[in-house]
């Protein structure tokens, strides 16, 4: 009771000093200095995901700025809170407050905290993959900042235009660039939030270009400001990005440190969010009970002055409270053992998660590790058992030698398939695929599939038609190779499964807005067909309509698998519609930018362009140098060389290539990748310094760790992966003999 007394006294002591307090009228400066303390601690505790306490110091900044009108304050604080709602990726809400921060700025014409919006707007477009509107406002703060000569915040600019190139471009160079620029406006910056961020980014651009050292060093210099500074974002996505980097090189010990140190990060900041949550309802529960409190004793004086009746009464009602409040704790107490007992059990299973979770990551790792290892193993002897199988029927096998090769030939092709479907397969899974975009023509690259198909097709005496929509671009922005691979396994697919009969290729345009055209895909044919029931199954990994099916036409089940990801790659999936014994119909849609638009009333007249059929003829006396470390690899391609009477010379090494290029003339050379002394890249980079026309074709057996853009930026013409099929070696072959005929004409 002496207790409850002393809180009373306090209760009226506390009240009479606020009600006294508030008679008194603060002036307008105080109440800004008051109003830039809550913005600049709003947003170190944005930095330090504290958002609980962020959003409460936002709040009753906006409340001061509004008691006096501060329309740049309520700007600011807007601003604040789009960048707290940005973090959260909560981009509705940020671009809510954004905007009115924006018109709040326009209207009283303040330019310096307009450009700074226009920058968290371009933010928070840019992870909405709204690129050239965040270009836009990008250009709009440029213009403020140039005009200002504000060098800091140019830098924000191109730092920022930096992250759009990355994220919608893919063009690493550039962004590298524009973060290069950004570093000399913020050498003199005292801005540690937005160096640490820039060196993070720069981090991302290096990893991309495989520049693995540049990459973990920036890494490194980000973590290093955000660490002094408790910046808890680039903190948890910094140890992230060199867990990334360590892995990729092969350190996976470094990568698994970063990587459980970004899980704690994160875990304590959830912690600290939480904390926060449970001190605001504390503080809520004991200013209602204050209030509650000083209610009742108010109540229990009016009633004192009535009646002493009165009085007895609200004693008995104030006992039953303290017992009640009594019997309330008790309570309390036990559901606390009760939760503490149930925290060392969620302990114990995120424990226990974490642990599968490094497992599983582990093996996924092992997974990819021994796949790059095995199939280049594989594809070695495997080119010997094909190369070996084209000389032994070209050198007129008797009937019985003749079906035996020919046996042959086609285990040697099945295990090469299933091969390249397991690494395709792998690839998509490991997350490895990226989408390129580039300009095509969507027509011919459907005619060279058909072509590369035809004697698939010509073998099951199956017509494949096609029906492309006249109103198609000519010129469309995309990927090529991804849309040529997803059709190749469809018609593939419908080739194996159609004998005596025909396939239709339907390409419709489904609608056009502005420069992005929808299209629709329909592979037909009147095949085998798939039961209802198997319908969904097929586009599983290593699954097909039945063991029937399997055992009559084979496959190792994977192609549809394969399309599937392929188009859940480019945001899109197919369908499929089919009756058992009457055909199969496959249908996907997808989008593509249309660079040029086709000529009105000439859509008839266009002349389609025909693939030109190259001949053997073209190597006969042709120089063609063979670099190659295996002598059975050697003497396979060399053998089947000349029976085009193709005059050859042997390399076995990078060193003696080079050698050999700079005092002889060739007309093409066949580069093996990995050999002993310099490899095949570093000898063609150095045949490229003093001859830059011969055409080099890289021959090799590409793995999955192998980026195949590397042999194009190092001087390769082209590559053809071991084992091949003979036409098309000779294909490629014949193809850079004719152009470099052309061209010495």
């Amino acid at each position: 009771m002496k207790n409850l007394s002393i809180l009373i006294l306090f209760s009226f002591f506390y009240t009479s000093t606020f009600a006294h307090q508030d008679q008194e009228v603060k002036n307008e400066d105080e109440i800004s200095e008051q109003i830039q303390q809550l913005l600049s601690g709003a947003e170190s505790s944005i930095l330090q995901y504290n958002f609980d306490a962020a959003i409460r110091k936002l709040d009753s900044s906006m409340v001061l700025s509004k008691s006096i009108n501060h329309k740049r304050y309520i700007a600011l604080s807007s601003n604040i809170l789009a960048n707290l709602r940005y973090i959260k990726h909560e981009y509705e809400s940020s671009n809510k407050h954004i905007k009115r921060a924006i018109a709040i700025q326009e209207e009283i014409g303040d330019e310096i905290g307009l450009a700074y919006s226009y920058i968290q707007y371009a933010k928070t477009l840019d992870l909405q993959k709204k690129y050239s509107e965040a270009e836009d406002y990008l250009d709009l703060a440029e213009k403020i900042y140039t005009n200002n000569n504000n060098r800091e915040q140019l830098g924000l600019v191109a730092l920022n235009r930096g992250i759009v190139e990355l994220h919608h471009e893919n063009d690493y160079r550039k962004a590298l660039t524009y973060f290069n620029n950004a570093e000399i406006y913020l050498s003199n910056s005292e801005n540690e939030y937005e160096k640490s961020r820039l060196d993070y980014y720069k981090s991302s651009a290096h990893l991309s270009l495989g520049n693995l050292n540049e990459a973990e060093e920036s890494a490194k210099r980000a973590l290093a400001i955000a660490n002094k500074n408790s910046f808890a974002g680039i903190i948890i996505s910094g140890n992230r990005k060199l867990s990334v980097i360590n892995e990729a090189k092969d350190q996976p010990e470094a990568a698994l440190a970063y990587l459980k140190t970004s899980y704690r990060t994160k875990d304590s900041v959830y912690d600290l969010n939480e904390a926060e949550l449970g001190r605001e309802a504390n503080s809520r529960y004991g200013q209602d009970a204050l209030k509650n409190t000083l209610s009742a004793l108010t109540l229990q004086n009016a009633e004192q002055e009535k009646s002493l009746k009165v009085n007895k009464l609200t004693t008995i009602l104030s006992v039953a409270l303290i017992t009640i409040l009594s019997l309330l704790t008790l309570s309390l107490y036990k559901n606390n053992n009760l939760r503490a007992r149930a925290n060392d059990l969620l302990q114990k299973k995120n424990s226990e998660l974490t642990l599968a979770k490094e497992n599983a990551e582990k093996a996924s790792l092992a997974k990819a590790q021994f796949l790059s290892t095995i199939t280049h193993e594989l594809r070695t002897p495997l080119y010997a058992v094909t190369g070996l199988t084209h000389l032994l029927l070209e050198e007129s096998p008797t009937e019985n030698q003749k079906e035996h090769l020919n046996s042959l030939k086609f285990s040697g092709e099945y295990l090469l398939s299933l091969i390249n479907n397991i690494l395709d397969l792998n690839k998509l899974e490991a997350n490895k695929v990226e989408v390129m975009q580039t300009t095509f023509n969507l027509k011919r690259r459907i005619s060279d599939v058909l072509v590369a198909l035809k004697n698939s097709a010509d073998e099951k005496n199956t017509v494949i038609h096609l029906d492309f929509d006249k109103s198609i671009p000519s010129k469309l922005k995309g990927d090529p190779l991804k849309i040529s691979q997803i059709l190749i396994n469809l018609i593939g697919n419908s080739i194996k499964f159609t004998e005596n009969g025909d396939i239709w290729i339907n390409v419709l345009k489904l609608k056009q807005v502005e420069k992005t055209v929808y299209l629709a895909f329909e592979i037909k044919d009147n095949g085998e067909g798939i039961s209802k029931e198997k319908q969904k199954a097929i586009f599983e990994n290593f699954t097909q309509g039945s063991t029937e099916i399997n055992r009559k036409f084979g496959g190792t089940g994977l192609g549809l698998s394969i399309v599937k990801n392929l188009l859940s790659l480019l945001n899109s999936e197919i369908r499929v519609e089919s009756d058992l014994g009457k055909g199969s119909k496959f249908i996907f849609d997808l989008k593509f930018e249309a660079l040029e638009n086709p000529a009105l009333g000439q859509s008839e007249n266009l002349k389609e362009e025909k693939p030109v059929v190259l001949s053997n003829d073209i190597m006969m006396d042709k120089r063609i140098l063979i670099v190659e470390d295996n002598k059975i690899n050697q003497m396979i391609t060399r053998k089947i060389l000349e029976k085009n009477k193709v005059i050859c010379d042997v390399a076995d090494n990078g060193t003696i290539a080079i050698e050999k290029v700079h005092n002889n003339h060739f007309d093409l050379i066949l580069m093996d990748i990995h050999m002993p002394g310099i490899s095949g890249i570093e000898a063609t980079i150095e045949i490229r310094k003093f001859n830059e026309t011969i055409p080099i074709i890289a021959l090799t057996a590409v793995t999955l760790d192998e980026n195949l853009d590397e042999f194009y930026l190092n001087g390769f013409n082209d590559i053809i992966p071991k084992p091949y099929k003979t036409e098309e070696f000779f294909n490629k072959i014949n193809k850079y003999l004719a152009a470099n005929a052309e061209s010495t004409v």
